[in-house]
């Protein structure tokens, strides 16, 4: 494959780690002779393979680091270091250089090291483009993650490394390969489990009952429990397939029911002349074979039998798949439609441990770490003992558990802690003779389920007995017990019921339980049915408060949570939408938890993408939210996509940022001093009144005198992208002028026809008044600032700008009128934006730019008269900064790849003046998060 950067591509490399005290001496030696040195032309590649080599244990680094790739920008430059493994690119400067600090390049722009790297970047094949951007000094590493590329970066000090440097390991870590294999292994069965039910739904024709496709859900979930028995050995070796290939096609359906029932059945209980070859199998209880009412199994057809038996048994292995996916395979088949009613999306096993690792399992960790260092003897033999009867006694409740995924991972975890506990006590060393007793502790009937969806119910309930086989299996690896998998333990844990109309107190007991896990549906406020059963569920577990209306379904869960954990210790991590922790929302939801039952957050993921293991991954962006009544120390927050980067802070707020648990009301008028703002114009015309540019030439060909009718019509596209549309403005034509042009005429009545014909009874009464928008906010002689409602989060600036009275505003923008500089100076500030980026909705992970939530409750500086002058004047070379390219829109000089150096520098120009009016150290070591927690004291301060 071609590789036209001329960067070395090399094979995948999972290093050896080190020992544990081998690794921490290197590290000390390390920091030691990196102590006050480091000089970026001479020694930085020494700098990176010591430490690959010392600090992460790569036994071969110069096989995972190149040095000195070359890149054509407008001249040839060099990237320092690039892990192409990875995807790391390493942006390395002396020690005397400020990290944040802008540095003059060769071709005289000012940039600091990370957007030095983004430049880089904009040269590379897409495929090579980093996940990681490192900067170093030789004593700091500035950390971004590419996936919020806006996001501020974590910062790890030379001098702390000995105690953080597992914070480095995205430098070498490509994720788990067993992991990589069963997630391939099971969405590869998820093809097959497609396959076997759609052979066995046509049959039932095209429109099945809901009772047809229960049955069908139960037939593949029972096949595919036969399928991994014969391949993971809990049946003998191709047992289901030997059987079932003794039948005719006419005769497999019989030959399925007579198994079933067969596993059903007790061994002494059998038909004593059974036939050997079902006598054969074993009994296999828990209910899944169980026959209920209803129930019943469809012709099996040639071809569904041949599929069955040559490509979805004797072809492929069901050993390897992974019980934690294995209810996303079976969610896959049910219907999409079904799937969005229902608001179920599949969490990935990434994402699940954002969840339970910082929510208890990354301290159970670190407790068996220490417990293994001990010196062997009596004292880490007790230890080891009480820490595993401790992972035995924990309990878990997923109230929204669909197919089992988080509980069945969280089974997993706890049992290789506890395998690791008895292997630790039987010294390392597999035990060649049999236990009387199991040495197993940890079990299913420690966790706990609600699901509405019945289906749901049995597939979880599945999926946790494979995981119980497959990590039985591992514990035999250590020590051989006699302890039988089969017949299986009978397992009622999952509660099938409305979560939010179910008494949580009765599926377990408060008092035994620790934790509270899982990731509730994703239906937001509008897309619950008004008077719907879901929008009432909200209403009467909220009560009458202000807006509830507005909450998402998510928002009933977190109450559920709140009211089940009222007086205990218990803990809470919720995946969710990122809207409960954004905009309108939050004064909502966070009023009632923070007040009402006191909970603090104690960590949090920011805004990320979904990702799933569903066939149809959902597009969804999502935030992770832990919390619980306890106030917990050193709280983490999580700023990217790897939950190995976080910050410690004391506090989390309702926005997810560092600061006070203030948060941010909609407000009618500004809190300050400011011009108003509006909503742009309305048509609710139907398009009638809204022109393309052929439109209008096509409109003015027949009609040369509606050009004074005819305005620029500017929205958020038109703005930013620079594209042309027009309208019909008629706020100041008589009727006469109306009715003399037939091109006019035809438009308004179109335009009356279309209101009259609305459901909503708002857009029938413009219909009175159907040459005019229906609603109209434009000043007629003023300038005024426009502002986009919805802006790419990949721009530090909302693009913002003056426009004339001439120019008609969509209602996709804000507009400002009677603005000046020095309110676009303030607008258009780091300082503006970083409360926008706090307090805004998002569209997906967009901005939403919103008058009553983010322009109304912004605080304004007090600034002196020459401060004010100094804004005017750095806004106004932004204006000027802007025309000096005016033939690329701000879509262009806004990207922060191709924004012009002339551009940055008045926009660092401004953002200084304005810090400076707030009274804001201008420091590298004044963060974004600073600037929201001193803000959101302004606006406390203001709305006391």
């Amino acid at each position: 494959m071609e590789n036209p950067r001329n960067l070395p591509i090399f094979a995948a490399q999972i290093p050896t780690r080190m020992q544990n005290t081998q690794q921490k001496e290197a590290i000390r030696k390390f920091v030691e002779t990196w102590k006050g040195r480091g000089y970026e032309k001479g020694e930085s590649q020494t700098f990176w393979l010591q430490l690959l080599h010392d600090v992460l244990g790569v036994e071969d680094p110069y096989s995972i680091i190149s040095f000195e790739s070359q890149v054509k920008l407008s001249h040839t430059s060099f990237i320092d270091a690039y892990i192409p493994s990875t995807k790391v690119m390493i942006e390395q400067k002396s020690i005397d250089k400020d990290l944040r600090a802008a540095i003059r390049q060769s071709d005289g722009t000012l940039i600091n090291p990370f957007e030095q790297a983004k430049r880089y970047t904009s040269e590379l094949p897409l495929s090579m483009h980093p996940r990681w951007i490192v900067t170093c000094n030789f004593k700091s590493f500035f950390i971004y993650d590419m996936e919020t590329p806006q996001g501020e970066p974590f910062v790890i000090l030379l001098e702390n490394l000995e105690k953080e440097y597992h914070m480095l390991n995205f430098l070498i870590d490509q994720g788990d390969a067993k992991l990589k294999h069963e997630m391939d292994v099971s969405i590869a069965a998820g093809e097959l489990v497609g396959r076997i039910y759609e052979s066995f739904l046509m049959p039932f024709g095209e429109s099945p009952s809901a009772e047809d496709l229960h049955a069908l859900n139960v037939l593949c979930v029972r096949i595919v429990f036969c399928l991994y028995a014969e391949d993971a050995g809990v049946f003998e070796k191709d047992q289901f397939y030997n059987y079932l290939m003794t039948f005719k096609p006419e005769n497999m359906r019989m030959a399925l029911r007579d198994l079933f029932q067969v596993l059903d059945t007790p061994i002494k209980e059998r038909d004593r002349f059974l036939e050997p070859k079902l006598a054969a199998f074993p009994y296999v209880n828990g209910s899944l074979f169980k026959q209920r009412p209803g129930e019943f199994i469809p012709p099996v057809s040639e071809e569904t039998a041949s599929f069955l038996l040559d490509r979805a048994s004797i072809a492929f292995d069901w050993s390897d798949i992974s019980p934690t996916i294995f209810g996303a395979v079976f969610e896959s088949t049910l219907n999409p439609e079904t799937r969005r009613s229902g608001g179920m999306h599949y969490t990935s096993i990434q994402n699940i441990h954002r969840v339970i690792d910082p929510l208890f399992l990354d301290d159970l960790k670190s407790e068996l770490d220490g417990i293994v260092e001990l010196p062997r003897g009596k004292q880490r033999t007790s230890q080891l003992k009480s820490f595993q009867n401790k992972l035995a006694s924990l309990r878990f409740l997923d109230p929204a558990c669909g197919s089992g995924n988080f509980l069945t991972e969280t089974y997993i975890s706890l049992r290789r802690l506890e395998n690791r506990v008895i292997s630790t006590l039987n010294e390392g060393q597999a035990v060649l003779g049999f236990a009387e007793t199991s040495p197993i502790k940890v079990s299913i009937h420690q966790f706990y389920g609600i699901e509405i969806n019945d289906f749901a119910v049995t597939v979880a309930t599945t999926a946790l007995w494979i995981a119980e086989s497959q990590m039985m299996a591992e514990t035999e690896r250590i020590v051989s017990f006699t302890n039988d998998y089969l017949p299986l333990k009978t397992y009622n844990n999952i509660h099938e019921g409305n979560a939010l109309r179910t008494n949580w107190e009765e599926v377990v007991d408060p008092k035994d339980l620790s934790y509270i896990i899982g990731n509730p549906p994703f239906i937001g406020a509008r897309m619950m049915e008004q008077g719907g059963s879901q929008k009432k569920d909200i209403l009467d577990l909220f009560g009458n408060i202000k807006d509830v209306q507005d909450l998402d379904y998510v928002c009933g869960w977190y109450k559920k949570a709140a009211m089940l954990i009222d007086g205990t210790h218990i803990r809470v991590g919720f995946v969710s939408t990122n809207s409960i922790c954004q905009g309108s929302q939050v004064p909502i939801l966070w009023n009632v938890l923070l007040n009402d039952y006191k909970v603090h957050i104690n960590y949090a993921y920011t805004t990320f993408k979904w990702n799933s293991e569903s066939s149809e991954k959902a597009a969804v962006y999502c935030v992770i939210v832990g919390f619980s009544q306890d106030n917990l120390p050193d709280k983490k927050l999580y700023s990217g996509m790897d939950q190995t980067i976080c910050k410690l802070v004391d506090n989390i707020s309702p926005y997810l940022t560092s600061g006070s648990d203030t948060f941010v009301v909609a407000s009618k008028e500004p809190l300050c001093d400011a011009p108003k703002m509006n909503f742009g114009n309305q048509p609710r015309d139907g398009g009638f009144f809204v022109l393309s540019e052929e439109e209008k030439d096509g409109l003015l060909a027949k009609e040369p005198g509606l050009v004074k009718w005819i305005r620029p019509y500017i929205g958020a596209e038109e703005f930013i992208k620079g594209k042309a549309r027009y309208c019909l403005w008629l706020k100041h034509a008589e009727p006469i002028d109306i009715k003399n042009s037939k091109i006019l005429y035809e438009r308004v009545m179109a335009v009356k026809q279309f209101r009259e014909s609305s459901k909503a009874k708002t857009t029938n009464g413009y219909a009175k008044v159907p040459h005019l928008f229906a609603q109209m906010t434009q000043p007629d002689d003023v300038d005024y600032i426009i502002v986009p409602r919805v802006s790419s989060e990949n721009r530090r600036y909302v693009p913002m700008g003056f426009l004339t009275g001439n120019d008609i505003s969509s209602d996709a923008v804000q507009i400002v009128p009677n603005a000046t500089l020095y309110h676009f100076g303030i607008l258009t500030s780091n300082v503006h934006m970083a409360w926008m980026r706090a307090v805004c909705g998002r569209l997906k992970s967009d901005y939403r730019y919103s008058k009553e939530i983010v322009y109304n409750n912004f605080p304004w500086p007090n600034p002196t008269d020459a401060q004010r002058a100094k804004i005017e004047q750095t806004a106004q070379a932004i204006l000027d900064a802007r025309a000096i390219h005016q033939q690329s829109p701000l879509s262009v000089m806004y990207d922060e790849v191709t924004m012009h150096k002339e551009l940055r520098k008045a926009h660092q120009d401004n953002d200084r003046a304005v810090m400076q009016a707030y009274g804001f150290p201008v420091s590298k070591d004044f963060t974004e998060s600073d600037c929201v927690a001193r803000l959101l004291e302004m606006y406390k301060e203001l709305t006391k």
